[in-house]
Formats: structure tokens, C-alpha cells, sequence
């Protein structure tokens, strides 16, 4: 573990802004990318509403290219290079270099699109581009492509959890000297009315049309279910000495991971919260922190009426008295749940958080529910202490699948 591991670039596409500086100004002022949908199958659901990016790849790629692509895989290149070049685009050798993106569905949109192709115009209707561009590794692989990566191009696929886990693993190989560069993070693009209309069948989905930038109401009395969200992030992870050695621009440090799985139910989260209690304790150990350490927190929060107060339970009892004194985000409230992409941009929001000491506040909190009792950072950005401190993010996804990721300041 003598390899240290350092944050040296950021990308990010999201229902906020096109980039990470837009990201950032928008989630630090409170807004909603959460709208009405445009298409005509909207009317087909109990669900009108959902969090797509705020600016098309079709504004930011070759229409060319994009042909070739599912939509996720377009995500990814799009905040893979946002964040090589914020790294400095650095002169690596390829076998040192490595891509790790994860998404929780892969290429759905794909899948059904060429579906409906096939039952429309027959076999010959359907694109030979279909198979790379519905499989869930196909976003990685195409970054990978691109930068020639040849230390390892890998993909976790652990629903909701997959972008954190993919940062994770990220950090691993670089620690285990597989690797000295990783780009790593998750994309996801599964607005389709099929998706949808899956997680509306389970009552995982906020049904206010009504008011849909309301929506997503983390640890507020009268949640009722997440929003869909569309996107990704991308963090460039670097050995330390590595990145000293060129001249780099640092943001933080990637410290530590705790990883753990419920065993409990596919989809509901175990209301006594021990498996995330194991992840946060286990991501402690690793980063060789304390409960006092933790001064920040992006909560998974998804706006669901059990798994909110069961996050927040573990979190008191995995931190203690120390909980009172972190500053608790759900930016889910104003991106709506990216899936897979999810851990990655709220990684991304991590490491921002620590660069500006700035919490990002949560917003449509009109009544907190009484069984939250950690500090939510409510309405306004909190400022962050001075000095050395460490931030955690909490992702959690179907099948009970727990990853806690370890962020601090050098």
C-alpha cells in the first residue's frame, strides 16, 4: 500500500451542465436538472419526467462517429476527454496505462432500438454495429481504444454501485503496480420507456409530474421515489510520484475503498443497514482514517422512503457521535440517480468539495423526515474547514451491493 494514488483530472456530462465547471456552478447553486420529457411514449407511463444531460452529444462529437455509438459509449468519450485533457493529456506508455468505466445497464437504448429494427425491416434492418454497441463494456472499451490503454480495460457492473466500484478498482490497480494512470468513473443512459417503465412497476419512481424539478426529495417526510437520470463522470487517477514527477496538478487523494453486500434482498435495502456500516468501517481501515477525520459525506440518497433512512441509521451508528460533525450532501436531488454513473459523479463532486471546501447543498427538503438525524446540508453550499480533511461517498445499488469510496485533501 506504499503506492499513493491522486486525482489529476475531472470530466463529467450531466443533467446540470455540459462539463465539470458548469456541473459544479449549477449543483452549488441549487438548481434542478430534472424536466418534463418531450417524447411521445411519456404518455404511456405513470412517470413524465427524468434528468437528461443538460447538453446533447450530438453538441460535442462528430455526428460521424456518434453513428457507432450507443449512447452511454458517447457519455463516456465525452467526459474521458474533458478529463485527459484537464489532466494535461499526459505522454504515458500504454502498459501503464489503464481504463476502468462501469455502467449499471449497458447498452439498453441499443438493444431496444435494434429490436424494433429487426421486427420493422427484418435482419438486414439491424445495425452490424449492434453487439459492440449494446454491451456494458463497450464504454471502457472505446475510451481504452482511443488512448491505446493496454495495462487493462475493465468494467464492474454492480447496478447503482458500478461507478464507485469502478473507481475503486481503479485505485487497486494502480496501488498493486498494474498501472501508473487509470482512467476511471461511469456513464449510463437508460431514459427509454422500457427502463422506466420497469422501475415504475417496482414504485421505485417519483410519480409528481405535477412539479418534476421537485421530484427528487432526499430525506424530505414525503419522498416517493428517485428520479431517472442520464450521464457520467470520469476521474484520472495517478500514482503520486508519478504525477509529481510530471508536474501534474493535483486535486486530492483517492485514500481508501470499503467494499460489502448485504445478502439480504435483490432490491430493498437491509433496514439495519450493516452492510453499509461494514463498507464505511472497512473504507476507514484502508484509508488509515477516523470517524473524527470526516468532515464531508455525498450520500447515496435516492429519495426512496426506505432507503434513505436505512443509509443515514449506518451511518450514525458506523461513525458514531463523529456524524454530527459532517456535512451530509444528496446531489441526487438535483442530478436525479444516475445508475452506474452515479458513485463516478458524485466522486467527481467529492473531489470538488475538497478542492473548494464546499459542500453542495440538497434541495426539496420542505420537511425532514424525524428518523434522519445526521446533518444535511440543506438549501446553501456549506463551507469546509481548513486544514487536512477527508470526505467519503456512499453508493449502493440492487442486490445489495455496498461500495464506500476515501477522499482527502494532501
Amino acid at each position: 500500500m506504499t503506492r499513493r494514488v491522486v486525482v489529476t483530472g475531472l470530466g463529467a456530462t450531466t443533467p446540470l451542465g455540459a462539463d465539470v465547471d458548469s456541473t459544479w456552478a449549477a449543483l452549488i447553486a441549487g438548481k434542478s436538472g430534472v424536466r418534463l420529457l418531450t417524447e411521445e411514449w411519456r404518455e404511456l407511463l405513470p412517470v413524465h419526467f427524468a434528468a437528461r444531460v443538460h447538453t446533447e452529444p450530438a453538441d460535442q462529437m462528430e455526428r460521424v462517429e456518434m453513428r457507432r455509438l450507443d449512447r452511454s459509449e458517447q457519455f463516456a468519450l465525452v467526459a474521458s476527454r474533458e478529463a485527459w485533457k484537464d489532466a494535461g493529456s499526459p505522454d504515458v506508455e500504454k502498459e501503464r496505462l489503464g481504463v476502468v468505466i462501469a455502467s449499471g445497464i449497458g447498452g439498453v437504448i441499443t438493444l431496444l432500438d435494434q429490436y424494433d429494427n429487426l421486427k420493422e425491416k427484418g435482419a438486414r434492418g439491424v445495425s452490424p454495429h449492434t453487439v459492440p454497441m449494446l454491451m456494458p463494456n463497450g464504454p471502457a472499451a472505446n475510451v481504452g481504444l482511443e488512448l491505446q490503454a493496454k495495462a487493462g480495460v475493465h468494467t464492474p457492473v454492480s447496478a447503482c454501485a458500478s461507478g464507485a466500484e469502478a473507481i475503486g478498482y481503479a485505485l487497486e490497480m494502480i496501488r498493486t503496480n498494474r498501472a501508473d494512470i487509470i482512467v476511471s468513473g461511469g456513464v449510463e443512459a437508460a431514459i427509454h420507456q422500457l427502463p422506466m417503465a420497469g422501475f415504475a412497476a417496482m414504485k421505485a419512481l417519483s410519480t409528481r409530474n405535477d412539479a418534476p424539478e421537485r421530484a427528487s426529495r432526499p430525506y424530505d417526510r414525503d419522498r416517493d421515489g428517485f428520479v431517472l437520470g442520464e450521464g457520467g463522470g470520469i476521474l484520472i487517477l495517478e500514482e503520486y510520484e508519478h504525477a509529481k514527477a510530471r508536474g501534474a496538478k493535483i486535486y486530492c487523494e483517492l485514500v481508501g475503498q470499503g467494499l460489502s453486500s448485504d445478502g439480504y434482498h435483490i432490491a430493498a435495502p437491509d433496514p439495519d443497514g450493516a452492510g453499509v456500516q461494514r463498507a464505511i468501517k472497512f473504507a476507514l481501515a484502508n484509508a488509515n482514517l477516523s470517524t473524527k477525520d470526516i468532515v464531508h459525506l455525498n450520500a447515496h440518497a435516492t429519495s426512496t422512503p426506505a432507503g434513505d433512512v436505512a443509509e443515514a441509521n449506518a451511518l450514525r451508528l458506523a461513525l458514531g457521535s463523529d456524524i454530527d460533525h459532517v456535512a451530509v450532501s444528496a446531489t441526487k436531488s438535483m442530478t436525479g440517480h444516475l445508475l452506474g454513473g452515479a458513485g463516478a459523479i458524485e466522486s467527481v463532486f467529492i473531489v470538488k468539495a475538497l478542492q473548494e471546501r464546499l459542500a453542495p447543498p440538497t434541495i426539496n427538503i420542505e420537511n425532514l423526515d424525524p428518523a434522519v438525524t445526521v446533518d444535511v446540508v440543506r438549501d446553501k453550499a456549506r463551507a469546509l474547514p481548513a486544514g487536512q480533511i477527508a470526505a467519503l461517498n456512499d453508493s449502493f445499488g440492487f442486490g445489495g451491493h455496498n461500495v464506500v469510496l476515501a477522499f482527502a485533501t494532501l
